[in-house]
């Protein structure tokens, strides 16, 4: 079989050719062969020339040892992890890193069977192997580049709401900060303009930790930690929560009783972030001009 693969090399890499560039992403056809098929092909066939020798265990050190569990270095294995990364980096999917060795795979029965070249059970079963080792590789280092990529997007993510949410609350901080100072120098009271920013500022921080943690535990997954409570409590709550907020932007917050025996079976904090929200929202709209 390695003769027949030697004497055809070039027209099963053409084959193979073929088949990536039909499916590979603009730009990119024919890039990744230069790592990929055209070394394995070239690493099957010094195996199956090793499998003829009087020493056939030789070939594990190209091909790898058959059977899975924890693989072997071997020369394949070191290729196709290199194959994969560059998949991974060209835009390529996983699925597309198993066609690209399945291509070969069937480029070499097509065009036994056009020649009507024999091909052992034996032969067959180290290209297998072959095939084997060289898609757990490829398809590992790929899976590892894609997390590797995937982690540093998300922490790169998160720090920006990170910088955004501590921008947020300096500015917040340092306005209550400013306008209390100006009301211990005795100069002014709590009743006047600089109470009044100091209430905005506040507001602002009490909305700023409510929605981010709110944030982040939905983010996270966090599973609902749901409990029975009164409705006329927690609307009350909420009430008083709201009450500075709407005096701040020169709302009326009106809270109708409810029958005391109605309850709520959710998550209270949850459910209060998304009320404080929408209430937020609504002042923002109402608000005189």
């Amino acid at each position: 079989m390695h003769q027949f693969l030697t004497a055809n090399r070039d027209q099963l890499i053409a084959r193979c050719r073929v088949k990536v560039a039909e499916r590979a992403p603009a730009g990119t056809a024919g890039k990744e062969l230069e790592h990929g098929i055209t070394v394995f092909l070239d690493q099957v066939i010094r195996t199956l020339a090793l499998e003829m020798t009087s020493d056939p265990m030789r070939s594990r050190k190209v091909s790898g040892r058959s059977g899975g569990g924890k693989p072997a270095l071997s020369e394949i294995g070191e290729s196709a992890a290199q194959h994969g990364k560059e998949l991974m980096q060209q835009g390529f999917t996983i699925e597309e890193v198993v066609h690209d060795y399945g291509d070969l795979c069937q480029a070499i029965t097509d065009l036994a069977f056009e020649q009507d070249a024999a091909i052992s059970i034996d032969e067959f079963r180290t290209l297998n192997r072959c095939l084997d080792n060289a898609i757990a590789n490829a398809v590992t280092e790929f899976g590892y580049q894609r997390d590797f990529i995937v982690a540093d997007k998300q922490a790169l993510a998160l720090n920006e709401r990170l910088g955004f949410f501590a921008h947020e609350l300096r500015n917040q901080l340092c306005t209550a900060t400013l306008a209390l100072s100006v009301i211990k120098g005795g100069s002014v009271g709590l009743g006047g303009a600089t109470g009044v920013v100091l209430d905005r500022a506040l507001v602002g921080l009490s909305n700023l930790i409510d929605r981010s943690l709110a944030e982040v535990r939905m983010t996270a997954g966090m599973p609902l930690q749901n409990r029975l409570f009164s409705v006329g409590d927690f609307l009350a709550e909420l009430k008083l929560s709201a009450s500075l907020e709407a005096d701040v932007r020169g709302c009326k917050l009106n809270v109708s009783n409810v029958d005391p025996l109605l309850a709520l079976d959710v998550d209270r904090d949850l459910i209060l972030a998304a009320a404080g929200n929408l209430l937020q929202n609504a002042f923002k709209v109402f608000a005189p001009p």
